[in-house]
Order: C-alpha cells, then sequence, then structure tokens
C-alpha cells in the first residue's frame, strides 16, 4: 500500500516538484549539482560520485546515484563539466545526462563564472518493481515514456578559501514529462518546472587546526513556499569535517566528511525528517566519494568548497 501511495505523489502538483530534481544533504562540498557556474572552480580536474537513500523504511522511497567530473581547460577562462543522475521512485527511473560549460572572469583575489548546461532527461518503467498481484497506475493506465532536451544557467562569484555566492535555474525548458492514460484514454502529464536557486557561504580559520564553514542555499518552484538549507561545519585538523544542517519544515542533517588525502573525501549525511515522515522513523542516507587529479597545477589555497 505504501508504494502506491508513495507512486500517486509523483502525479500530485504539490509533491511532484521535490523530486523533479535530485535533493543532495552535501550539496555546500559540490555544487556543481545546484550552480553549472561552479565547474572548473577547484583548479584541478575533479570527480565526485554520490548514493542517496531517502526515506529508508517506506517502500519504493526514492534512491539518487550521481557522478560529476568538471575542470578548468587550456584557456584560464573556460571550464568543463559532465553530470549523470539517476533517481529512482517506485518504478519510475528518470536518467539525466548533463554537459557544462562555464566561462570565467579573474579578478585580482576572486572569479566570476558564468555557466550553461544542456543535456538530456529520460524516464522509464522498471517492470520487475510492479507488483503483479496489486493494482498500480503504471501497470494499469498506458504510459508514454519521454527523452526531453533541457537546460540550466547559473552565476557564481568566489573568493578561493573564503567567500562565495551564487544564483542558478534548472529545468529552463519546462518540457512537458511523464504522459499517463486512464481507461477511458484520457491522458494526464507532468511539466518539468523551473527551479531557482540562490546560495551562499565562506570560511573562517580558528586557529591552526579549526575552520568554520557557515553555508546555506534557497530553493524557489512554482506553487511550493521558498524552502532554505542552513549549514555550519567545523573542519579539524585539516582532516576531518564535522557539521549539521538545518531544512525548513522538512529535516535535519548530521554531516561529517573525511579527507583521506589531500586529494581524496569520503562523506556521510544522515536526515531525520520533522514532518509528518517522521512517524514513520525513517531517515536519509547519503554517501559521497569525491577525488580530484592534480592537472598540472598547484593547489595556492586550500579548497573549503
Amino acid at each position: 500500500m505504501k508504494k502506491i501511495l508513495l507512486t500517486l505523489l509523483i502525479f500530485s502538483t504539490g509533491s511532484l516538484f521535490a523530486q523533479q530534481v535530485s535533493l543532495y544533504s552535501q550539496y555546500m562540498f559540490n555544487q556543481l549539482a545546484i550552480n553549472p557556474g561552479y565547474a572548473g572552480s577547484h583548479e584541478n580536474i575533479s570527480v565526485d560520485m554520490l548514493y542517496r537513500y531517502q526515506w529508508v523504511s517506506i517502500e519504493g522511497a526514492p534512491k539518487t546515484i550521481s557522478a560529476s567530473v568538471h575542470s578548468p581547460f587550456n584557456s584560464v577562462h573556460s571550464a568543463y563539466g559532465f553530470e549523470l543522475t539517476n533517481d529512482q521512485i517506485g518504478p519510475v527511473s528518470y536518467t539525466t545526462g548533463m554537459l557544462t560549460y562555464a566561462y570565467r572572469i579573474n579578478f585580482n583575489k576572486s572569479k566570476l563564472s558564468f555557466g550553461l548546461q544542456g543535456g538530456v532527461k529520460n524516464n522509464n518503467i522498471i517492470s520487475s518493481k510492479l507488483d503483479p498481484y496489486q493494482p498500480d497506475p503504471f501497470k494499469d493506465n498506458p504510459i508514454d515514456k519521454k527523452t526531453v532536451f533541457d537546460a540550466n544557467f547559473g552565476v557564481y562569484y568566489y573568493v578561493p578559501a573564503k567567500f562565495y555566492a551564487g544564483f542558478s535555474s534548472h529545468q529552463l525548458l519546462q518540457n512537458q514529462w511523464l504522459v499517463v492514460y486512464d481507461t477511458l484514454g484520457n491522458s494526464g502529464f507532468s511539466k518539468l518546472f523551473r527551479h531557482f536557486y540562490f546560495m551562499s557561504g565562506g570560511a573562517v580559520e580558528i586557529g591552526d587546526n579549526l575552520v568554520f564553514k557557515p553555508s546555506m542555499i534557497a530553493k524557489y518552484v512554482k506553487n511550493a513556499p521558498v524552502q532554505f538549507d542552513f549549514n555550519i561545519s567545523f573542519l579539524i585538523s585539516k582532516v576531518l569535517w564535522l557539521g549539521a544542517a538545518y531544512r525548513t519544515h522538512s529535516a535535519i542533517s548530521l554531516i561529517t566528511e573525511f579527507n583521506v588525502t589531500q586529494n581524496m573525501r569520503i562523506g556521510y549525511s544522515y536526515d531525520m525528517w520533522l514532518n509528518e515522515l517522521k512517524i514513520e522513523r525513517n531517515g536519509s542516507h547519503e554517501f559521497r566519494l569525491s577525488f580530484e587529479i592534480n592537472n598540472n597545477k598547484r593547489m595556492k589555497t586550500p579548497r573549503y568548497f
């Protein structure tokens, strides 16, 4: 029954927007998923992989796998990137592939970057996830599976190891998405709504072995209230990140990152839900691995974001 209810949520206007763009608790460590202007900001080849399992005690709950790579190019003004994401919600699988280009303007101690992403979104029904003995809207009604083009845009300003701020928008084209027909031949479809983000954060060195890093992100999509994520993290002895985040009306996250080497990190976060889902005791787990290839460049400043 829980699986059926979750599937129906996909078609409701009030719930659809929440899963159209993948949700990450560790966004502050890889902002390419939010803002394409972030590409190349590490001045090295950066690779990031993430797995998220949301609402673990609900059958058919969302699962996300993502992988991305970005790097500056030969020109000091250009950067490129690629991101591949798969979201699975019940029997529905969404796959997105996006290419990124960023143009960067270099100032004395800071940079301003304009990023553009373009790619495709594809949906698919996983037949093995359908219960042949239970009614299911995806089994009982015809479905048009679609591949659509999409685009994202972002502006990102940063002072390395000190401060950043950015604005971005996802799903600019607002294409028609999944189409379902009922037994009478009437169709209903979901639309990719345009999402808007504002992010900001910084890093303050408190002595030789402690760095304080506050950050926030605001998200807006039509027909939904503005959602804020507030995060505070501490880097201890240049090795261990410990932090916590609050997502308005939704969840509290506990976050940790471990610097295995100067160029390799592993991270984990756990979300505790504050809304009606808390009665199910269903937290969310998120695992992350990132590493960098020096690309014949030397890091002049430590990387905190």
